[in-house]
């Protein structure tokens, strides 16, 4: 059986060599593969074989790589527990504790959710990242879209990439935000700490979108509506804005604490272990059906006990 991955070439690629696209758009695959398939003639561009590396790319283009039916996956199946939210022929929605790291990487090669994924459904290992098509950080909890063949991989990875996913979160911030709005700055690596993002010219165009819940004093509860799907950009963008989120250890150190916050709350929010951040709202179009399909999770026992500790202490 043969199987094969596509990918839309994006219009920031345009003028770009098409082995250079190929390698950004294919990183999951080492050079090396991407090299043999080439050789091979098993990539293809709008249906043609590629014949010439050095060709350019305009944006729009079809690349599409025909693998023979192999594991794409070489992590190990692991039997850790995680919550599946929902579950039908094309996708799981999966409801992900905060702490578990969703892909292996650097200093994380066990223990994450791909990791649970492949022994709980062990098809997956034919599948790129083994289906899973967007990334939670480690500390945000909530709902995750993992496709479960070849064609719900392309058409879901393809509402993510076109902007069709709705993803809704809840979070907590300190600071009183005085009204929705929304925050449209470029995000990228950070110029100096290789473990942040920042607000940077350099950077990607992201969009975030807030709205004002509930305000505790001088924290806020959010409902935030990510456009675009940046690393770490919602917590790249309310610190940006002078609100970062409670917990958040790595972009909110600098301001943890509201002013006028009483003791009793600091020591709640000193303990607090993690950015307080839940994926909350999965919107998209079913596969088989067209339909625009709707998964929600409520915030977990962490959040649901900082927000009556807000409640009760401001």
């Amino acid at each position: 059986m043969q199987n094969y991955v596509i990918k839309i070439v994006t219009s920031e690629y345009s003028g770009k060599r098409l082995d250079f696209v190929i390698a950004k758009l294919f990183s999951d695959f080492s050079r090396s593969k991407l090299k043999n398939w080439l050789e091979s003639g098993a990539i293809l561009v709008n249906g043609t074989p590629l014949i010439k590396p050095s060709k350019k790319v305009y944006g729009g283009e079809e690349i599409k790589i025909l693998i023979q039916e192999e594991k794409l996956v070489s992590s190990q199946p692991q039997n850790i527990p995680f919550d599946v939210a929902h579950e039908s022929k094309d996708f799981l929605i999966v409801d992900k504790q905060a702490g578990m790291v969703v892909h292996p990487g650097a200093g994380n090669h066990q223990n994450t959710l791909l990791n649970a994924l492949l022994f709980k459904f062990p098809e997956l290992e034919k599948l790129p990242r083994a289906g899973i098509i967007h990334r939670l950080d480690k500390e945000t909890s909530g709902l995750m879209i993992i496709a479960r063949n070849q064609n719900s991989y392309k058409n879901l990875s393809e509402q993510i990439s076109e902007r069709l996913v709705k993803r809704t979160y809840q979070a907590f911030a300190v600071g009183n935000i005085s009204r929705s709005g929304k925050i449209e700055e470029p995000v990228g690596r950070h110029p100096r700490n290789r473990q942040k993002q920042a607000v940077t010219e350099k950077g990607k165009y992201a969009l975030t979108r807030y709205s004002v819940l509930k305000k505790y004093g001088n924290y806020t509860h959010l409902e935030v509506n990510l456009e675009t799907g940046r690393t770490h950009q919602i917590r790249v963008h309310m610190s940006h804005i002078g609100f970062p989120l409670i917990g958040d250890a790595l972009y909110g150190r600098k301001k943890r604490f509201a002013k006028s916050t009483n003791s009793d709350l600091r020591e709640v929010i000193e303990k607090f272990p993690r950015q307080a951040l839940h994926a909350s709202n999965l919107t998209f179009k079913d596969l088989v059906s067209k339909n625009e399909v709707n998964f929600e999770s409520s915030l977990p026992k962490d959040l649901l006990d900082l927000e009556k500790n807000l409640e009760n202490l401001t």
